[in-house]
């Protein structure tokens, strides 16, 4: 998939003030820092979409973009950021669970994850939690410029394999770095191919 245009066009504190119509909606989460602005930036090819920030924990609402006026790449706040008060930490929590949980639109989340670490327990919570509430999503490990290919896709199926102790049924995942522009064809290929799923 070719993406030809990506407008930002909403930015809500609410689920029920996000768009309205029916397009599909394919949203990105991870925790703070985990390289989410750089990477939505890459897949669109537009520098300054999402706003990147030296300081983590900067998104706070649900951001709506419309890609090729067709379908919406949905940028949400990250979790677990410790830096923020356990009211606004709340606050965030909850408008995250109820987009995920309620957003009839949203197709696919694709969930980030630094490829660098170990396994982190709020990741593998939240993870968890997305199978037991039968959400369709994808695991994205982001900045794999910072490893090399070799060590990248060793540490990739090593996190993967740690969640075969409750998981049967792997979801899928892709290998990204925003620097690099890896993954960025695999990524668009596998949400092109749900469109058109979808459609049929």
């Amino acid at each position: 998939m070719e993406i030809k245009k990506s407008e930002f066009v909403i930015s809500a504190p609410l689920v029920s003030q996000c768009p309205k119509d029916s397009k599909f909606e394919y949203a990105f989460i991870g925790r703070s820092n985990v390289g989410k602005s750089s990477l939505i930036n890459m897949l669109c090819n537009h520098k300054g979409l999402a706003k990147t920030s030296s300081t983590p924990g900067k998104t706070l609402l649900i951001n709506h973009f419309i890609i090729n006026n067709e379908w919406y790449l949905v940028d949400l706040p990250g979790y677990g950021y410790a830096k923020r008060s356990k009211t606004i930490q709340q606050k965030i929590e909850q408008m995250i669970t109820s987009y995920i949980l309620q957003r009839e639109q949203l197709v696919n989340l694709f969930v980030l994850i630094d490829i660098r670490h170990e396994q982190q327990a709020i990741d593998r919570k939240f993870i968890d939690w997305l199978g037991e509430s039968n959400i369709p999503f994808t695991i994205v490990f982001t900045k794999a410029d910072k490893l090399g290919a070799v060590k990248a896709r060793q540490n990739a199926e090593k996190w993967m394999e740690q969640l075969k102790d409750r998981w049967d049924e792997l979801p899928p995942y892709f290998i990204t770095s925003a620097e690099k522009k890896t993954g960025r064809d695999e990524v668009l290929d596998y949400i092109d191919k749900i469109n058109q799923e979808l459609k049929a």
